[in-house]
């Protein structure tokens, strides 16, 4: 099996850098490709987009998106063979009750509400990042 690497599906900037940060301080040096929109994060996932065939280890998805929203994205994502199983984190602002619930029925693997502070986001996606591409181990093919 190759690198494992992310697909950060991220449209705020401070909240992309944020989480760049946050992985690059925690040592964890998995390639991170990154979509701003939900059409992007599709089109990685199923077009090719990336310009390679291997999927993403992990999954970091915020809901409230431009273009698709990201319950879209994990519908489709569940609806499809090769991404059925892929693990995806939905790492959002929200802790609206219908968006984690939501989340959870179309197939989330986790929800994270994003933390304000800089120190508990940093843990957060340490943790994230130990479990999801140390720890686990994913369904084969993935």
């Amino acid at each position: 099996m190759g690198q494992k690497s992310i697909l950060l599906v991220e449209d705020n900037p401070d909240d992309e850098v944020l989480t760049l940060r946050a992985l690059r301080k925690n040592n964890i040096a998995n390639e991170v490709f990154v979509a701003h929109d939900g059409v992007e994060a599709l089109d990685f996932l199923f077009n090719g987009a990336h310009n390679s065939y291997v999927l993403p280890t992990l999954v970091l998805l915020d809901l409230k998106l431009p273009k698709v929203d990201g319950l879209e994205i994990l519908r489709r994502m569940r609806q499809h063979n090769s991404t059925r199983l892929l693990p995806v984190v939905v790492l959002s602002s929200s802790r609206e009750e219908g968006d984690i619930a939501n989340s959870y029925q179309l197939g989330a693997t986790s929800y994270i509400v994003k933390p304000v502070d800089f120190q508990s986001f940093m843990e957060i996606i340490r943790t994230v990042g130990l479990y999801w591409l140390s720890i686990n181990e994913p369904p084969p093919g993935n």
